[in-house]
């Protein structure tokens, strides 16, 4: 998912705001450049491969929103906001490789680049210097990247095991994007909030968003690799099903037990390298009432996600929130 203009998320009805993250997030780039520096030039270029091929920074920007429910300008936010990225980008090296990803973000992985061991060890390399970076911001931001680091490995490694024989499939994937997605957008907000030095109620507060809103940002994504012709989310719609990788759509069609629910299992089962079956695999789903239940959830995590800010003043950063878990429910329309 691309961040849109700030527009977007109501920051330019507050010229403060907008200069406040504009402003963080320059700062956050220049970090970020910095952090991913090495003595040995080589770690440099394979750590600064997905720092220059862009991204969308979102979760950066969740930290300096969650920073303006105190002191925005507080000076372990702006780290904090590179730890949490730093953190993300180390995901995706290692998550290209155990998908076996040519492509991401439209350039060459760095496994395709280079091989497995380089793209592993440079996505330590950037757990490391995550975990550097917060070691200056105290020992509870430093235990609390470590827990969410460790849930971000449980997510992945339930994900790859799968469900239990008897597990609902449904629950298992909510309980895997809940580790693998929400934990860190819930670590961003729980980060901002708390180095800004806001009250613990409103930590919480921003936390429990956090966590929300990344369940419906990953089905917002879900959602859009089916039902998108283009590539709105920075992949070629279709990768998920693809690769096998179980989305909300596709498990509710594959729990219908339709005749559609049939073809699908008939076509996954095939495998969907062929570009006319993959054709197929997606018409199906475009047009089974799964993709209108997966809608419905996306709109309800999104609107819980709303609701749980009311405790909060409002204002300007709240309205910003409101926005984007508006946003993710727009883009799917």
């Amino acid at each position: 998912m691309r961040i849109p203009g700030l527009d977007v998320i109501g920051i330019r009805a507050d010229p403060d705001l907008e200069f406040a993250v504009r402003s963080g997030l320059d700062s956050v780039e220049t970090l970020l450049r910095s952090a991913v520096r090495s003595d040995f030039g080589f770690v440099t270029e394979a750590s600064r491969h997905l720092v220059d091929a862009g991204g969308k920074r979102f979760r950066p920007l969740v930290v300096l929103l969650a920073a303006q429910f105190a002191d925005g300008g507080a000076p372990g936010v702006v780290p904090a906001a590179v730890a949490i990225e730093l953190t993300h980008l180390s995901t995706l090296y290692h998550d290209d490789v155990m998908d076996e990803a040519p492509l991401r973000r439209g350039s060459e992985s760095a496994n395709a680049r280079w091989d497995n061991t380089v793209a592993i060890l440079t996505g330590d390399f950037l757990f490391a210097r995550a975990s550097e970076i917060t070691a200056d911001l105290g020992s509870e931001a430093t235990r609390i990247l470590a827990r969410t680091i460790a849930v971000l490995c449980e997510g992945q490694i339930r994900e790859t095991v799968g469900p239990a024989p008897d597990e609902d499939p449904v629950a298992h994937y909510l309980r895997v994007v809940k580790e693998k997605t929400a934990s860190l957008i819930a670590t961003s907000a729980r980060l901002g909030a708390m180095l800004a030095g806001a009250d613990p109620v409103t930590v919480d507060v921003l936390a429990t968003f956090g966590e929300l809103y990344g369940v419906a940002f990953q089905l917002s994504d879900d959602l859009i690799d089916v039902a998108s012709e283009h590539v709105d989310s920075g992949k070629t719609p279709g990768t998920d099903l693809r690769e096998g990788i179980p989305t909300l759509p596709v498990l509710y069609a594959l729990q219908s037990g339709d005749a559609e629910a049939g073809r699908l299992r008939a076509l996954i089962d095939a495998g969907l390298e062929d570009d006319a079956a993959l054709a197929d695999a997606l018409a199906i789903l475009r047009a089974h009432p799964a993709m209108g239940q997966a809608r419905g959830d996306l709109a309800s995590w999104s609107r819980r996600a709303r609701e749980c800010l009311a405790p909060l003043p409002a204002g300007p950063a709240r309205t910003a929130l409101e926005s984007l878990a508006d946003f993710v429910v727009d883009r799917t329309s």
